[in-house]
């Protein structure tokens, strides 16, 4: 597997990968109050790629992510890189935020290309469909 690509991937196959490495890492990256009100899965570290309350990027992510995987302490010749994990809602930003993380020079990373809570349903509803928490996945909420 390329270490310098981003790497779609599905809820059930995330949650493998976080039990078997434990190096892995989830990033929930949706805004703190999806984080704290829609619910977030169990472990996942919380930094946010947009955030209330000016809706922009948040220039310190990757500087954030890189304190979080120790700046790089955690790879090593054999096994490489420990893998991200990006979450968001339905698979969108977590895909653009994994694109600028490869960009500045991190790998291993992966998107859950479902999000927490996946696409809309024909009723304009979500976690009907797929995401995280439909796979039953295990997942808290404040």
């Amino acid at each position: 597997m390329n270490q310098k690509e981003l790497h779609d991937i599905s809820p059930k196959s995330a949650a493998q990968l976080l039990h078997d490495d434990p190096r892995a890492i989830l990033v929930d990256i949706r805004s703190s109050m999806e984080y704290l009100f829609v619910g977030h899965p169990v472990g996942a570290v919380h930094l946010p790629w947009i955030d209330e309350p000016d809706w922009e990027i948040n220039p310190h992510f990757v500087a954030d992510v890189r304190k979080l995987m120790l700046g790089g302490a955690v790879c090593d010749v054999e096994d490489g890189c420990a893998p991200i994990v990006l979450i968001c809602r339905s698979g969108k930003r977590s895909q653009e935020a994994g694109k600028v993380l490869l960009e500045a020079g991190l790998s291993s990373i992966f998107h859950i290309d479902e999000g927490f809570e996946g696409e809309l349903n024909g009723d304009h509803q979500r976690s009907s469909v797929g995401g995280w928490r439909f796979h039953g996945l295990p997942w808290e909420q404040c």
